[in-house]
């Protein structure tokens, strides 16, 4: 288990956006598990609020030029590189005029949430598995941190489902409590379903609030992770009743070697719930 590969997908990560409990584990376990020895791939979005100079990314021509289709608009994706100074670690971001260069991450200025937030996160779970391919590179986990990652298991699932590269691959997603109140565009739904998603696995986000994709998320997994010590009891009850291998709330230091050995449990293919 030593050389397994493991993929990253988060929503948010330190340094390029303020700290958060998510952000804070999404910077530091990669890091960790690469000194551990294993194989790393780091996928987060180019939100237009990241300071592209400061951070000195640049973009992976090779990677770039694909469009993605969503609701039947073609969308441009570029993907970009910068490195942490202080780790031996690369992030990827992906980009879109469109969806990411707006000086801003989820809200406008009157504080409510983009109206395009849903095919933004359609965009960035489908752009990850696009480039991961264009890398040559097959994950033996997928990692997702973040509601804007709740979508790609069930891609991963259904849309790659076949694809060599993901054919073998675990999903583990971290649920956190850091969401946001009301609802995605109605669509969301239906603009998944023109990806080729079966309508019955996406009838929890007919109204797509946090909660459901949380329930999104978890149903399409096979290991969860509790990244936050008080979820709500929605979220906490489908968990429970997933009954998938679970690791409990890990707390703010020493998670690392309990994740890592939880990737070895859901490798295994080993059902208990690790404490």
């Amino acid at each position: 288990m030593e050389k397994a590969r493991i993929l990253y997908i988060s929503q948010h990560i330190v340094p390029f956006l303020p700290a958060t409990q998510m952000s804070s584990v999404s910077r530091n376990l990669p890091q960790a598990v690469h000194e551990k020895g294993r194989e790393i791939r780091v996928f987060t979005p180019r939100f237009g609020k990241i300071n592209e100079r400061r951070h000195q990314l640049h973009e992976v021509i090779r990677l770039s030029g694909m469009n993605l289709m969503i609701d039947d608009t073609d969308h441009p994706l570029v993907i970009k590189v910068a490195s942490i100074p202080t780790a031996r670690m690369q992030v990827y971001f992906i980009d879109n005029d469109e969806f990411f260069k707006r000086k801003a991450v989820l809200r406008d200025a009157k504080d409510e949430l983009f109206a395009d937030n849903d095919e933004r996160t359609i965009f960035f779970a489908r752009g990850v598995l696009e480039t991961v391919k264009k890398l040559g590179w097959a994950p033996d986990i997928v990692h997702c941190h973040g509601w804007m990652t709740s979508i790609v298991p069930v891609y991963l699932k259904q849309m790659f489902a076949k694809d060599p590269y993901f054919a073998e691959s675990k999903i583990i997603t971290s649920i956190y409590d850091e969401g946001f109140e009301g609802a995605l565009d109605s669509r969301m739904a239906e603009k998944m379903k023109q990806d080729g998603i079966d309508p019955k696995s996406i009838e929890c986000i007919e109204n797509p609030t946090f909660e459901a994709l949380n329930s999104l998320s978890i149903q399409s997994s096979d290991g969860l992770i509790v990244g936050s010590e008080n979820l709500s009891s929605e979220t906490a009850k489908a968990i429970e009743d997933s009954g998938l291998p679970t690791m409990s709330y890990h707390g703010e230091e020493g998670y690392v070697g309990d994740i890592n050995n939880f990737y070895d449990t859901i490798l295994e293919g080993k059902a208990e719930a690790v404490s």
